[in-house]
């Protein structure tokens, strides 16, 4: 009998490796895509929106509802650093798209991930790939929201290596670190994809040049958006790829066999210098007196991946 494919929420703030993850969770058939939620991050929650709305209309999947987040951190906080030298000031690598025809749907994100959740208990899983606002507001809109939702997989963290914001920080957890503390004390079935992972998945200039000439739909627009994206990596990191950060994500969430994770308690520091630095509790010491990590729930981190698999795929799926 064929198991029918898992329903997934994708919450996003596109963003290019976004739009690659996108598009490949379209062409998964593991997976259903019941919904889009936006976030600032990449772009400001505006233009995730319309990017959302544009990136469906390519797909040809405007049956999709996209439900429009948050515009400031759980704190009301809005000085929020937008990524617009990584991505190109539209998100989508500068290319000035027309304008979607499409609307976003009257519940905000937060109402239609708890409605979905509850709708289909233990069956949707949030893949969660910008700051993790949307998902605290839903967690706080609603007690049974953690209980209800299957499974959240998000992208963020930088467990025992650097952050890319800074030395401390991931970007998506810096985004938000009190809602990302939220998240990951509540309860609900987490896994973490850090870049202590995603690092590890590189898209090479050559496997690039191989997508460009391919005729597949998807392969043809990503090559168009992705010279901003690679030129990034070039200046930043030396290196002749791009890091495949969204895409490994959604992945873990389409096929849990990708990567391997360990289970501990996961807390996010809110103030100071490492703010949004993650600090994941590995349960080999039982301390004595009551810190900030006991008594709370674990949650799983990934801690290895099949790196060369997820290209395959990614490749794989884009150039159908």
């Amino acid at each position: 009998m064929a198991t029918e494919p898992k329903k997934i929420i994708i919450d996003t703030d596109p963003g290019i490796d976004d739009a690659m993850a996108l598009f490949v969770a379209l062409r998964s058939p593991e997976v259903e895509v019941i919904g889009l939620t936006t976030i600032y991050g990449n772009v400001y929650t505006t233009l995730a929106t319309r990017n959302a709305l544009h990136l469906l209309e390519v797909a040809g999947r405007t049956d999709i509802p996209v439900a429009e987040g948050s515009h400031v951190t759980i704190t009301k906080g809005t000085k929020l650093r937008i990524a617009d030298f990584v991505h190109g000031a539209d998100g989508l690598g500068n290319q000035n798209f027309p304008p979607p025809n499409g609307k976003p749907i009257e519940l905000s994100a937060a109402a239609f991930l708890v409605e979905e959740a509850k709708r289909n208990p233990g069956k949707v899983t949030v893949v969660a790939l910008g700051p993790l606002t949307n998902i605290a507001l839903a967690i706080e809109l609603d007690p049974a929201f953690a209980k209800n939702i299957g499974q959240i997989v998000l992208l963020g963290g930088a467990f025992a290596v650097n952050g890319n914001v800074n030395p401390a920080a991931e970007a998506n957890i810096f985004g938000d670190p009190d809602a990302a503390d939220i998240v990951f004390t509540s309860g609900a079935d987490i896994l973490a994809v850090g870049i202590n992972v995603t690092h590890q998945v590189v898209l090479t200039d050559a496997e690039r040049d191989i997508l460009a000439k391919s005729n597949g739909k998807f392969a043809e627009y990503l090559c168009k958006i992705l010279e901003v994206y690679f030129s990034y990596h070039h200046d930043s990191y030396s290196m002749r790829g791009v890091y495949l950060h969204d895409p490994t994500a959604l992945l873990a969430a389409v096929n849990p066999s990708l990567i391997t994770y360990t289970e501990g308690v996961v807390r996010v520091q809110t103030t100071g210098i490492t703010r949004g630095l993650t600090i994941l509790y590995n349960k080999q010491k039982r301390f004595s007196e009551a810190t900030e990590w006991t008594d709370k729930p674990t949650v799983k981190v990934a801690v290895t991946v099949d790196a060369p698999a997820i290209v395959k795929l990614v490749m794989d799926r884009l150039m159908e």
